[in-house]
């Protein structure tokens, strides 16, 4: 009984982790997609992460 439950959990848990990250690259994928189609987002996107490199290289 308990190595029964212990699968379904282990089971359950792999399922969990795969959803997660099918999900995660298809919101990649439609960021990349919406960034092709709408140029100010992809100028507002560069430009946070080029502010994002100048703060990290100021702190450390």
């Amino acid at each position: 009984m308990k190595t029964t439950m212990l699968a379904m959990l282990k089971l359950l848990g792999a399922l969990l982790v795969f959803v997660g990250i099918l999900v995660g690259c298809m919101v990649g994928l439609l960021l990349v997609i919406a960034m092709v189609r709408f140029p100010p987002l992809l100028i507002a996107v560069l430009l946070a992460c080029w502010i994002f490199n100048r703060l990290q290289r100021n702190i450390s």
